[in-house]
């Protein structure tokens, strides 16, 4: 019996792999105050406005989007980026679901796609917030959609996902271990390469790995108490 398998004894499989994936409480904690806190002070014109725009003037004084290095800091953008994320996604929920023949990865999925969209496109049209690159005394408009960052948001809960997934159903240990570092490393540098072009302020890009890890917990809850007893019901029914 190795190491690992005596750490094991006496803790439920679904424990362990569920807890592999779901954000601590204090994680859950920070990432809720650390969210509305900003987002009140920037509603308010505070001070991490002004902090936004004096980082955003010092990035445009690299340059960096009118340089030869552009399109490569771009590429990393795409960590985050939806179509990249759902293309991986598609294939691992069509393994699993193939291999496991189990629908409970695809609704996951669906559950967290829905959930992001909502809170994400709701946070940005209802604060308007414009990207970096207009008047320094414009700052939110009806138009304004980069509060909070979209592809951070996304890195975060898809990614979180997707190693989540690989944990449950025990796929290869390098393949758990790829999804790890893109779940941790992923929405850094998707963060820091919107930041580094402009794309983003800062706040937008850390308000969207708040919302992140805020909605990875929400799936993780609701599928605690109804996606996956639907799925063991339906299964059962169907035996």
């Amino acid at each position: 019996m190795t190491s690992g398998a005596v750490r094991d004894v006496g803790v439920p499989e679904r424990t362990r792999v569920v807890s592999a994936g779901r954000p601590p409480w204090w994680l859950l904690l920070v990432a809720l105050v650390a969210g509305t806190l900003i987002t009140a002070d920037l509603l308010t014109g505070g001070v991490l406005e002004r902090l936004d725009l004096r980082i955003s003037d010092a990035i445009g004084g690299w340059g960096l989007r009118d340089s030869a290095a552009y399109p490569a800091v771009w590429v990393v953008t795409q960590v985050g980026g939806r179509a990249t994320i759902l293309v991986v996604l598609a294939g691992l929920v069509g393994y699993l679901a193939w291999r496991r023949r189990t629908w409970a990865p695809l609704l996951r999925v669906l559950l967290a796609l829905v959930l992001l969209t909502l809170v994400v496109y709701a946070f940005k049209h209802g604060t308007g917030r414009l990207a970096p690159g207009h008047p320094d005394e414009l700052f939110f408009t009806d138009e304004g959609v980069s509060f909070p960052s979209g592809h951070v948001a996304n890195a975060v809960l898809m990614w979180g996902v997707a190693r989540w997934l690989a944990v449950e159903y025990r796929l290869p240990a390098r393949v758990q271990r790829a999804f790890w570092v893109l779940a941790v490393c992923g929405p850094v540098v998707t963060g820091l390469a919107m930041v580094s072009l402009n794309f983003h302020w800062v706040t937008d890009a850390v308000v969207g790995a708040a919302v992140g890890i805020v909605l990875l917990g929400v799936v993780h809850r609701l599928d605690g108490v109804v996606l996956s007893r639907w799925v063991r019901a339906r299964g059962r029914q169907t035996a």
